[in-house]
């Protein structure tokens, strides 16, 4: 009796956990159909929940003259690893000083980790660009990098934190009779325990950064210069929304990150789980 309704609770799990995937990845699934559809089909009653014939316009549009993705590829590229790097670089150290040691303030200083994820972006656009301005990053990929990286720096600190908290302090210890420093202690010891939450910083300090509309556009007017996410933006701007040529962009646009969390979803998924219980 218990072993039928302990299958019945597991059918009932897979069911629920089935839907909800269903439910998640319907809006990307309609994304792609609607990519290969023409306009007239977009718009026609009832509506179709596969294209009848396989349209790729909407593709060969993002490689035209007036327009070509790659360029904003590599802009997004180069905007999300300069960013993914300063964030890791800095909120590494900074979350294993708050976890190791015991200074005055140590509380509030996280605290006030918490309070910037709180902060809209439309905040801080004014300031940054007045800095930006003053330091001659105007127009240049460093502003953007900057300014998404402010926004990854608090998660991955939160993160990474709760990582180096649990490493018990006799690894320090022994570190230090093997004639490491505090340094050497962190880099060799460390780093490599906290591997996962390391690889969760990463990607998503990638994924800050690439999906950055309001920061790139603001601080970059150069239409050469911007990301994917400005450059779709733009492409709406000027030619009126045409649903399939969006929808295009907006695939072509998603797939690196798809591709990103697939082959890294055992990172991701223990980095987040790691963390929150041990946090």
């Amino acid at each position: 009796m218990s072993e039928t309704r302990s299958l019945r609770g597991r059918m009932l799990y897979n069911i629920a956990a089935a839907l909800i995937c269903i439910v998640f990845l319907f809006p990307l699934y309609w994304m792609i159909i609607t990519s290969f559809k023409t306009e007239l089909e977009i718009f026609q009653t009832p509506i179709s929940f596969f294209p009848k014939s396989i349209n790729f316009n909407a593709y060969f549009e993002q490689v035209r003259e007036d327009y070509n993705i790659f360029r904003n590829f590599l802009n997004s590229i180069i905007i999300s690893g300069a960013a993914m790097v300063i964030a890791v670089a800095l909120s590494i150290p900074a979350a294993y000083a708050l976890a190791r040691f015991r200074f005055k303030g140590r509380k509030l200083v996280i605290l006030s980790f918490l309070i910037t994820q709180m902060l809209p972006t439309s905040l801080t656009l004014t300031p940054l660009f007045i800095i930006f301005k003053n330091m001659g990053l105007y127009n240049t990929y460093l502003a953007p990098a900057i300014a998404d990286a402010t926004i990854a720096i608090p998660f991955s600190v939160l993160i990474l934190r709760t990582y180096f908290v649990t490493i018990p302090r006799e690894l320090d210890e022994a570190a230090k009779v093997d004639g490491c420093n505090v340094f050497t202690a962190f880099v060799r010891i460390m780093i490599p325990i906290s591997i996962s939450g390391v690889v969760v910083s990463i990607i998503f300090s990638t994924l800050f950064a690439w999906a950055d509309l309001m920061y790139a556009f603001t601080f970059i007017n150069k239409q050469n210069m911007w990301p994917v996410t400005s450059g779709v933006f733009n492409f709406m701007q000027r030619y009126g929304t045409q649903w399939n040529n969006v929808m295009a962009f907006g695939v072509v646009s998603v797939l690196p990150i798809i591709l990103l969390f697939t082959f890294l979803q055992k990172y991701i998924i223990s980095g987040l789980t790691n963390g929150a219980i041990k946090g």
